[in-house]
């Protein structure tokens, strides 16, 4: 459960690194927490809302707001674990902006999640995975 709590003691740290653990036990925290919403308080939906029919969508259902707050409470922790976590492989935070390119850019970010980090310190912080004995009796 630690693992999955950590990003969010680290709400909006950007600088260092994660391990993958790190980063993946968050996600599935995030799953987890977002299907119990879905079965306790039901499933939002998606229903037609005003008068522009076809283009305005209302997010609604009972689970709508909790679903919708801890969207947003997660929103920046989600950010920052993903840039340590590219931080780790020695790569800039600025390629989570793959993203934005459907489909081969979300394919290519899922790829550099499942990647080991550098071994050792490099220009981001020092190793997570393998610390020095020097860093682990401080």
């Amino acid at each position: 459960m630690e693992w999955m709590l950590l990003p969010y003691r680290r709400y909006a740290e950007f600088g260092g690194r994660s391990r993958r653990k790190e980063y993946w036990m968050f996600v599935l925290f995030q799953i987890l927490v977002s299907l119990a919403i879905s079965i306790v308080l039901g499933t939002p939906s998606y229903e037609q809302a005003g008068a522009f029919v076809g283009f305005a969508t209302a997010f609604t259902g009972p689970g709508a707001l909790v679903q919708n707050l801890f969207g947003l409470v997660s929103f920046i922790p989600s950010i920052a674990v993903a840039v340590r976590r590219l931080h780790d492989q020695d790569k800039s935070g600025w390629l989570l902006l793959l993203v934005l390119i459907p489909i081969l850019g979300w394919f290519a970010l899922l790829v550099l999640m499942c990647l080991d980090g550098t071994r050792g310190p490099n220009r981001f912080g020092p190793d997570p995975k393998n610390p020095t004995d020097l860093e682990a009796f401080s």
